[in-house]
């Protein structure tokens, strides 16, 4: 079994990504990771039913309409739709899903986990994709380091 730095790695070395859960609010974090991610030369393709374009890009209401289709997928989520979403992903056939969280599990729900393990998804319950850029800023990497400290950073 990958450990969850490996998976992290593998995630991120993917290009076409799903970001769902996005906020159509700028000022939101969800939107801010978007902006890094496309800045770092990622194709996007955020998730949200609730509008049709966010900072450019046209905007899908659920994985499966997303084509050309996507490598991984990032979950926003409330952690109340997260199982839904991993089954959304299943049936998309996208087959690595990162849980996003700030420490620890955020978003996960054991349930969600637990799906994308037995159908063969590569997930990563928790932790921000900030903390694994390279040249992050330097919060982010202060945020990585605690952690480093604590024993809670993934290896």
């Amino acid at each position: 079994m990958k450990g969850t730095r490996e998976l992290i790695d593998e995630f991120l070395r993917q290009k076409r990504i799903a970001v769902v859960g996005v906020s159509r609010n700028p000022k939101d974090f969800s939107a801010g990771v978007l902006r890094e991610f496309r800045k770092r030369g990622y194709e996007l393709a955020p998730v949200n039913p609730h509008v049709s374009e966010i900072d450019g890009l046209r905007c899908f209401a659920r994985v499966q309409e997303i084509a050309p289709q996507v490598e991984g997928a990032l979950l926003m989520t409330p952690p109340k739709i997260t199982e839904q979403v991993v089954r959304d992903c299943a049936e998309a056939g996208v087959r690595r899903v990162w849980i996003f969280g700030v420490s620890g599990k955020g978003t996960a729900n054991q349930a969600a986990i637990d799906f994308c393990r037995q159908h063969g998804i590569s997930v990563i319950p928790g932790f921000c994709p900030h903390m694994f850029f390279p040249k992050a800023a330097w919060f982010h990497r202060l945020h990585g380091w605690v952690m480093k400290i604590a024993g809670s950073y993934p290896r």
